[in-house]
Parts: C-alpha cells; sequence; structure tokens
C-alpha cells in the first residue's frame, strides 16, 4: 500500500469512527472524541497530499461494487492534492477548535456525527476520478454542509434563512454540474475522468464552451462569485464557526478547484474569451466583495464577503492564466496559475484563523456586531494576536503568507505588458488597477475589524465582562497563526508541489513556474525575486532601531505639559471613539453610487423647547444590490406564481377531474 493509499485510508476510517462516537459516545466525551477522529481524519488527508505533491505520479483506487453500474474511482494527482491539502490544513485545527466551542451548545448526536463526513468529503471531492464518484461525494458534501449551517436554526431564524437560500444555490448549482459532466460522459461513452480527458480533443468547439459556461455557472455558484455569492454572506455568518472556518476555508475553493479542473484539464483548455470571462468575473467579485467587507459591521459578515474578495483574486490568477495560455505566453500562464494555486492555500490557513477567532469573540461575548466590541486584546490575548496575525495576513503585509501570493500574482500580471495581444494589452492595465484598489481596501477593512474591535475600551457590558477561550480553542488558533508565519517565512517549500500541479494542466504552460535557491523565490522567464527571510530581518532591524531610538528618548529628561483647560473634557469613554460605521464613513462616501446606503437621520427634541436636541439617531442600512436588483423580483415573480397556481386547487374533485380530462386531449392531439 502506498502512502497515498494508507492516508485515505486512515482519513476515512477516523471519519467513521467519528461518527460511531457521535451515536454512542456519553454526551461528556462526545466532543472530544468527535473532536480528535476528526483532526486524525484531517491528517490521513494531509499525508496523502503530500505523498502525491512530492512523489510525483497519480493514486489510481478503484471500489466497483460500492456504487451501481459505475462503481467508486479515485484518482488523485498533483492538481486535486492541493485543494486536499488546504481542506486539511484547516480541517485540523478546527476540529480540535471545536472539542470546547461545541462542548455547551452543539453537542447533539446529529451535528457532531454530519462534523466529520463534512471533512471527510471535503478531501475526498478533489480525489474523485469519475462522474458519478465526483456527483456523489459533491452532493454529500453539500448536504452535510447544510445540516451543519442549520445546527442552530431553532433558537436563530438567521440560520434558518441562510440554510434555505444555501440550499437553493447549491443545488441549482449542481443541476448546471451535472449537465455539463453528463454531457462529457455522453461524449466520451464513459464517466471517468481519464477517458473524457483523452476524448477530449473530438468534442466539438460548441459543445466545449456549453460544457465550460455550464460548469462556470455551477461551480461559481459555490465559489461565492457574483452574482451567484447571495448565499454565502447569509449562511456562512450563521453556521458554527469552526464549520464557517471549512466553508470558507476549504469548500468553496473546490469551486475553483471544479473550473480548473472542467475547463482546462478534463477540456484541455480553449479559446482566449474562456481566460477572458474568468477574468472579469475575478475582478468584479474582488472589488464588489472587499466593498461590502468594508462597510460590514458584523464581523462574520465581514469575512465571508471578505472570502468573495479573495475568490475573486484567485480566479483573476486562473483567468490571466487561461487568457496567457491561448496568446501563446506559456511563461507568464504558468506562473499566474501558479499564484492562484498557492493563494488557495494561503487563504485557506488565514480565513480559517480569522473565522475561528471570530467565534472566539462570539464564544466569549455572544455578539458579532463590531460596533458593541472594543479592548478585547487584553482581556482575551490569544485571540487578541492570533487574529491579528490573520488581519496582516489577508492584508498581503509581509512577511505572511497573503504576501506572497499576491506578489506573485501582480508578477504575472505586470510582466505580461507590453503585449502584442490587444486582448492582454487592454485588460490587464484594468486588472491590475482592481487588483492595487482590493488590497488597500482589504488593508482598511481589517485595520477596521481589528482596531474596533480588539482595541479602545469595551462598548458594551458582554464585551467588558469577555474571558479567554478554551484551551481547545486555544490551541487551533495557534497551530493556524503558526502556519500563516511559516508560509510567509518559508514559501520555497511549495515550489515542487506548485510546479508538479501546474504540470497536470499541460495546456497552461511551462511545469516550473517557479524556482527556490538559498531561500528567495525566482519566477522563471521574468526577473522577479522575493526573500522573505531578508524582508523580515529588514523589518525587525528597522523595529529593533525604532525601540531603541524610544528608549533613548525617554531616558533623557522629560517636560510634561498639562492642559490647563480641557475643553469640557475630563474623562475619555468609549463614546468618544471610532466605531466600525463610522471609521468607515469616510471611504463609504467616495462608493455612495456602488453600495447606494439607505441613511436615516432622527432628531429628537425636548419637550421645553425644540431649541434643544435631546438625542441624535443615525441609522445605515447597506443592502446587497445584486440581491436587491437580480434576485427579489424573481423571488416576487415566484411568489406571485405560487399564489396564482393555488387559485386551481379549490378542493372540488370535479375540476381535478377535468384538469386530467383536459391534459389527455392535449396529449391525444399532439401524439396524433
Amino acid at each position: 500500500m502506498t502512502l497515498a493509499a494508507a492516508g485515505l485510508a486512515g482519513a476515512t476510517a477516523a471519519a467513521g469512527l467519528a461518527v460511531l462516537a457521535a451515536f454512542v459516545a456519553p454526551q461528556r466525551w462526545r466532543p472530544r472524541l468527535v473532536g480528535v477522529m476528526s483532526a486524525l481524519s484531517g491528517g490521513g488527508g494531509l499525508v496523502a497530499a503530500v505523498a502525491v505533491l512530492t512523489g510525483g505520479g497519480t493514486f489510481v483506487a478503484r471500489v466497483p461494487g460500492l456504487l451501481p453500474l459505475a462503481g467508486v474511482r479515485l484518482e488523485l494527482d498533483a492538481l486535486g492534492a492541493v485543494f486536499l491539502a488546504a481542506a486539511a490544513l484547516v480541517a485540523i485545527p478546527a476540529s480540535v477548535y471545536a472539542i470546547g466551542y461545541t462542548a455547551e451548545h452543539l453537542s447533539g448526536r446529529c451535528v457532531q456525527a454530519t462534523f466529520p463526513l463534512f471533512v471527510w468529503t471535503l478531501m475526498l471531492v478533489p480525489a474523485a476520478g469519475s462522474v458519478s464518484t465526483f456527483l456523489v461525494l459533491w452532493e454529500l458534501m453539500a448536504l452535510t454542509s447544510l445540516v451543519l449551517v442549520a445546527a442552530e436554526h431553532r433558537r436563530n431564524p438567521a440560520a434558518r434563512s441562510g440554510a434555505q437560500w444555501y440550499g437553493a444555490m447549491a443545488h441549482l448549482g449542481f443541476v448546471a454540474i451535472l449537465l455539463a459532466l453528463v454531457v462529457l460522459a455522453g461524449h466520451a461513452h464513459s464517466d471517468s475522468f481519464a477517458v473524457i480527458r483523452a476524448t477530449a480533443s473530438t468534442l466539438p468547439s460548441g459543445t466545449g464552451s456549453l460544457v465550460f459556461v455550464l460548469a462556470l455557472i455551477g461551480f461559481g455558484s459555490k465559489a461565492g462569485v457574483v452574482p451567484l455569492h447571495v448565499w454565502l454572506p447569509r449562511a456562512h455568518p450563521e453556521a458554527p464557526s469552526h464549520v464557517s472556518a471549512l466553508m470558507s476555508g476549504a469548500m468553496v475553493k473546490l469551486g475553483i478547484y471544479g473550473i480548473i479542473r472542467v475547463g482546462w484539464n478534463l477540456l484541455g483548455g480553449g479559446p482566449r474569451w474562456w481566460g477572458i470571462a474568468v477574468l472579469i468575473i475575478g475582478a468584479v467579485s474582488a472589488l464588489f466583495g472587499i466593498l461590502h467587507a468594508l462597510v460590514a459591521t458584523d464581523l462574520k459578515r465581514l469575512l465571508a464577503y471578505s472570502t468573495t474578495e479573495n475568490v475573486g483574486l484567485i480566479l483573476i490568477g486562473v483567468g490571466a492564466a487561461g487568457l496567457f495560455g491561448a496568446s501563446g505566453n506559456r511563461t507568464l500562464a504558468a506562473v499566474a496559475l501558479a499564484a492562484a494555486l498557492l493563494h488557495v492555500v494561503n487563504h485557506a490557513v488565514f480565513k480559517g484563523l480569522l473565522f475561528l477567532g471570530a467565534g472566539s469573540v462570539l464564544h466569549a461575548t455572544g455578539t458579532r456586531d463590531l460596533d458593541r466590541m472594543g479592548g478585547l486584546a487584553r482581556r482575551m490575548p490569544v485571540t487578541g494576536a492570533t487574529f491579528a496575525v490573520g488581519a496582516l495576513a489577508i492584508a498581503a503585509l509581509p512577511p505572511l503568507n497573503g504576501f506572497v501570493s499576491e506578489w506573485l500574482l501582480l508578477q504575472a500580471l505586470v510582466h505580461s505588458l507590453p503585449s502584442t495581444s490587444a486582448a492582454v494589452a487592454v485588460a490587464m492595465p484594468i486588472v491590475v488597477a482592481v487588483v492595487a484598489l482590493t488590497g488597500g481596501l482589504a488593508a482598511a477593512t481589517f485595520v477596521k475589524a481589528f482596531g474596533t474591535g480588539f482595541l479602545a475600551m469595551p462598548r458594551s457590558p458582554e464585551v467588558g465582562a469577555a474571558h479567554e477561550s478554551p484551551r481547545t480553542m486555544q490551541f487551533g488558533l495557534v497551530l493556524l497563526a503558526g502556519m500563516c508565519v511559516g508560509l510567509g517565512l518559508a514559501p520555497t517549500v511549495l515550489v515542487r508541489p506548485m510546479a508538479r500541479a501546474v504540470g497536470v494542466l499541460g495546456s497552461l504552460g511551462d511545469p516550473h513556474p517557479l524556482r527556490s535557491s538559498n531561500l528567495r523565490l525566482e519566477v522563471s522567464g521574468i526577473q522577479a525575486v522575493l526573500s522573505p527571510v531578508l524582508i523580515t530581518v529588514g523589518l525587525l532591524v528597522v523595529m529593533m532601531v525604532a525601540l531603541a531610538v524610544l528608549r533613548f528618548a525617554r531616558s533623557a529628561p522629560t517636560r510634561r505639559e498639562v492642559d490647563p483647560w480641557g475643553c469640557g473634557r475630563s474623562v475619555q469613554t468609549s463614546r468618544m471613539e471610532y466605531t466600525a460605521t463610522s471609521f468607515a464613513e469616510p471611504l463609504q462616501r467616495v462608493f455612495d453610487d456602488v453600495l447606494r446606503p439607505d441613511l436615516d437621520v432622527g432628531v429628537d427634541h425636548l419637550d421645553e423647547s425644540r431649541y434643544y436636541v435631546e438625542a441624535v439617531r443615525y441609522r445605515q442600512g447597506i443592502r446587497d444590490s445584486v440581491e436587491h436588483r437580480l434576485y427579489e423580483p424573481v423571488i416576487r415573480a415566484a411568489n406571485w406564481w405560487g399564489q396564482m397556481a393555488r387559485r386551481l386547487q379549490n378542493g372540488s374533485i370535479h375540476r381535478y377531474l377535468g384538469y386530467g380530462f383536459a391534459a389527455l386531449i392535449v396529449v391525444l392531439i399532439v401524439a396524433r
């Protein structure tokens, strides 16, 4: 048995034991046993992914009798192993974190048994080697995640609404995926990915484009791209936080995996407009997502919209790779794809960390409202420090992992100019501007999230009484924070795995886009070198010099200055500090035409005189414009049609017999 086979077998066995423990273990021990076994399942998946990424080749296994007709076929290559590794890297700390998080309110058998199944399907979907195996695992992943999103539906009506939106979008997306894969399987006369890949060259170009569009719609809905993102800011905030970490860090990436697998592996690539379409969707998603994250005051909703932004950045890399490959620039195609895959792993780590941090805050305070937070860094030092690491990583600041992948993406985009291709020459400057703008807005967003949530003074009694989370939750936070630092300081460990993953997609370019030399990351074909260790040393030197200057200044004789008059201010209170809403307000004004906020200012006067103001109330609401303009009219039309259909059902058996008779007459006429 190979190491990859042993890893997947161990992951399956551990997940099965976790499900068994959820049903038979006492309630007191249930979260511990399920959490430990789920973490072991994630560890088995990580072993399998590392074995494939470092050893090369493809792991293939077949279980003929498990599914009717087709059986089960597993086929784990380097591309699938990247997404398997991303899922496992989040699953291990999230499972340990869940021990403390679910001990009080989420220790029921159903939720505990569903979680390891969700972890297992997340890791098995990238290993599917046939259409039937992929569809069964994909639907099982959707159903288990749907159960977990609705875990608190009895106590929280928003969880019920989020689950309804998620279930509807997931199954509509599944229909598009099913149609795309059935067309491929019908043409190949086989549901094996290997056979489909071998016969793709004989597929008519129009049929191939239809399959790609269907796959883009179906997998795009799971990835949360605009305009198919509406379920994401509803479902992710309402799911338990360790589930949100897995959904945002791993599950949405499988939508990207599906787009890459179908478009540039099973179909073998296509015309230039495929890459342009993915590039446009990625740019719109990145900008739309970060704008709504900037103005959000719900911490988990902010992180959910930020996921849409990062998925957009990944799709920019994928779309650029497709455009470069179709234009003949194979070197930049490989670099852009490597940047996208590297950001898949990096985003899984730091977004998982941020969602677990938000869950720790919710566990301690009972609120997700940033306007009611403040001062949590002192009361929750481990949560505050690790959330700060995640915020710096997602803002793409060195020396953390988010900086590396976004730097690599910008290198691929910037070095595409000048170009003889009109499409590249027009698209790349716009996309570079979008990436730069989203980077700046992301930094402002997470300065707001950390500054108003963890610094300053508490703005509510429950936040003032906050306490640090249990040790198991702290362990998950520290482990992911360590990954952010490690992947930022030593990205060269991923050079060979990324090269093998890019090599699977031979249609997109050079199988060796990156090189490592003396702890430096070198980009093939262009003059671009990154040394994270050198950057870190430079930052440490600057910090030490600044501290030395500050220490020297303090040792010198000082002069105290005291204001003779405090302008009526005698004490500092939390009402004098920035809230999340007021922090984002200046930037919101810049993008008012896009966000279109609803503002309401109410002024109450004293009864004695209208010249004296008793209170001023400022309320602001920002609706998702896509949901408001696209989905709400469709829902209203569906409701109207449902109300009209109710008129046909008046309870009269004679009318129902008349309907049947009329339908029979129509069928006979058509048949004749």
